[in-house]
C-alpha cells in the first residue's frame, strides 16, 4: 500500500503526577513498564512503515503524558526507529511536549541531537498560586531555566502552553503571565480557555465554580490576550494558536486542513485511508495488539457528508479560513452549493465572511467559533 506524505503522533501517556483539569490518557508508571511501552511503540511504528511502504513524512509530534519525563534515550530510539521506517522529509518539523519540571540539559542536547527541532513547554501560568491550582509539578523559575537550557541547546523553535480561565484568575494576573513569558520571545504561543472536564479532580472540587472567571470575563481575557499578542508581532492563526512570521505549527495545521496523519502508541487516533480509528486506551489491550492493522480494517470510511463536515468544521477553526476553490477540487462541488443557508444566515449575523476566494470567522467572532461551526453539520 502506498500514500502521499503524512503525519506521525507518537502518544507518551506517562506524567508524574495527573494534574486537576486533565482528562488526557496519562498516567504514572515505573521504569519496566515504560521501557514495555516504547518496545510496543517501535513495533507499531515499524508495522505502518512497512505496510505503507516508507511513506514520505512531514511532521512528528510526541505528545502526552509527559514526554519529557522519560529517559531521552527512549526518545533517540522511538525517533530512530521513525527514520528506520518512514522517508523523513529534510524540513520534517518534528516536536516534543515537555514540562518545565522534568527536562534537563542532557535530554534537551539529545532531542536536539536526535532530529527534534520544535519543543513546546507546557507552563500554563506564570503564577505560583494558579500553578498549585491547577496541580503542576513545576515552578516559573523552571520554566525560566528550562527555555534557556533549550535556547543554549540550539532549539530556535519553540511554543509555550498557557492557560486562561484558570480559578481565582483575573485579567490582571492574566496579563501578567502573558507579559512575562513574552518577555522570553518565544515564537509560538497556545492559549486555551480551561474546560472543567467530567472525571478530572476540578469535576468533583466543589465550589469551584465561584472560583472561576465568569463567561464573560472569559471572553474579555481572549479578546486581550489577542491584543496583547499582537502589539508583540504574533498573529492568531487559529482559534488558540499564535505565531510569529514562519512559525507556525506545521503538524497543527495538518489536522486543521485533513491532512493524513498517523497516531502511534495508547489511545492514539488517526486519520487515514478516509477512515478515522484510535488505538485501545487500555494499557493492557494495548501491549497484546499483535494486527496493528486490525482497527483500521475494522472502519467503515467516512461518508461525502461525513467528509464535508469535517472539513468545514476543522477549517473554519483557522483564521484564513476554507478556500472555496480547495473544496470544490476536494469535492467535486461548490461549496455554497452545500452550505449557502448557513453561510447566508451567518453572515447576516456578522458571524462570518467571505469573499470570490475564502470563508472564514472573523476575529471579533473566534469566541463564538463553536456555534458557528455547529451550522455546518448536514
Amino acid at each position: 500500500m502506498k500514500t502521499r506524505e503524512l503525519e506521525l503522533y507518537l502518544h507518551i501517556p506517562f506524567c508524574k503526577r495527573k494534574c486537576n483539569y486533565c482528562d488526557f490518557c496519562s498516567f504514572p508508571a515505573g521504569d519496566d513498564d515504560i521501557s514495555i511501552y516504547i518496545r510496543k511503540l517501535q513495533q507499531e511504528i515499524l508495522y505502518w512503515g512497512r505496510r505503507l511502504q516508507s511513506p514520505s513524512v512531514s511532521t512528528v509530534f510526541i505528545g502526552g503524558g509527559t514526554p519529557s519525563l522519560i529517559p531521552a534515550v527512549q526518545i533517540e530510539s522511538l525517533m530512530n526507529t521513525v527514520r528506520d521506517s518512514f522517508s523523513c522529509a529534510e524540513t520534517m518539523e518534528c516536536t516534543i511536549e515537555a514540562n518545565p519540571g522534568t527536562v534537563t540539559r542532557e535530554k534537551l542536547s539529545i532531542y536536539q541531537s536526535c532530529g527534534i527541532n520544535r519543543i513546546s513547554f507546557g507552563l500554563q501560568s506564570a503564577r505560583k498560586e494558579e500553578l498549585n491550582m491547577l496541580g503542576r509539578i513545576h515552578t516559573f523559575e523552571d520554566f525560566v531555566s528550562g527555555f534557556y537550557e533549550a535556547r543554549d541547546c540550539g532549539f530556535q523553535n519553540i511554543n509555550v502552553d498557557l492557560m486562561n480561565a484558570i480559578p481565582m484568575q483575573t485579567m490582571e494576573t492574566m496579563e501578567q503571565t502573558l507579559l512575562k513569558t513574552a518577555e522570553l520571545e518565544p515564537e509560538h504561543f497556545s492559549v486555551y480557555s480551561l474546560i472543567i472536564e467530567a472525571g478530572t479532580p476540578f469535576y468533583e472540587k466543589k465550589g469551584l465554580d465561584d472560583l472561576l472567571p465568569t463567561e464573560d470575563e472569559d471572553a474579555a481575557m481572549y479578546e486581550r490576550t489577542e491584543a496583547i499578542l499582537h502589539t508583540l508581532g504574533y498573529e492568531r492563526y487559529e482559534l488558540s494558536n499564535y505565531a510569529r512570521p514562519g512559525y507556525e505549527c506545521r503538524h497543527n495545521c495538518g489536522y486543521w486542513t485533513g491532512k493524513p496523519y498517523l497516531g502511534f502508541g495508547l489511545a492514539a487516533s488517526s486519520y487515514f485511508g478516509k477512515k478515522r480509528f484510535a488505538n485501545p486506551a487500555d494499557m493492557e489491550e494495548y501491549l497484546s495488539l499483535s494486527d496493528f492493522s486490525g482497527i483500521f480494517e475494522k472502519e467503515n470510511e467516512l461518508s461525502k457528508k461525513e467528509e464535508m463536515e469535517e472539513y468545514m468544521f476543522l477549517g473554519l477553526r483557522m483564521t484564513k479560513g476554507i478556500s472555496k476553490m480547495e473544496f470544490s477540487k476536494r469535492f467535486g462541488t461548490g461549496i455554497l452549493d452545500v452550505y449557502r443557508k448557513p453561510i447566508q444566515e451567518l453572515s447576516g449575523k456578522g458571524l462570518l465572511k467571505q469573499d470570490a476566494e475564502r470563508i472564514w470567522i472573523p476575529q471579533q467572532a473566534l469566541f463564538l467559533s463553536n456555534q458557528v461551526m455547529m451550522e455546518f453539520l448536514l
